[in-house]
């Protein structure tokens, strides 16, 4: 018998279900406003501690994601601590190639040309804190 832990507990949340990635990064203040300028990104929550470190919530057209300022006391790393990341991101866009290009005016650097591969249209840059974006369409819809 397959039972949900909400009704197991006898209680119905009306937080919906979600997985938002958290980006671990150097400089945080300078982060957001690169994925503002590459993204269109819109700060949606932020908490700033007195030495300046970030936590920020982001959204791109309603697609979100976190970062924060790395901090090796708690196990976060950068990829600029750890010589490179172990995710990459992939950014669905209806213009891809428009927002590839906004990507590297903002200071990504191309990893993989825009080409069509696997059924979609597709290209991958590393933003200046290290982590890879994978931003595409499918070429079917």
């Amino acid at each position: 018998m397959e039972r949900s832990m909400s009704t197991e507990a006898g209680t119905r949340s009306s937080v919906a279900c979600s997985i938002a990635p958290m980006l671990s990064v150097r400089d945080g203040a300078r982060a957001v406003e690169f994925y503002k300028a590459a993204f269109g990104a819109i700060e949606v929550f932020r908490v700033e501690a007195p030495d300046g470190a970030v936590v920020s919530r982001l959204s791109v057209d309603g697609a979100e994601f976190w970062l924060s300022d790395e901090s090796p006391e708690h196990g976060n790393f950068s990829p600029e601590s750890v010589g490179g990341g172990t995710t990459r991101m992939i950014l669905t866009v209806p213009d891809p190639d428009a927002m590839f290009a906004r990507a590297l005016a903002a200071g990504a650097h191309e990893v993989v040309a825009m080409q069509e591969a696997y059924g979609w249209r597709l290209g991958r840059a590393v933003d200046p804190f290290g982590h890879h974006w994978e931003i595409g369409r499918p070429l079917a819809a």
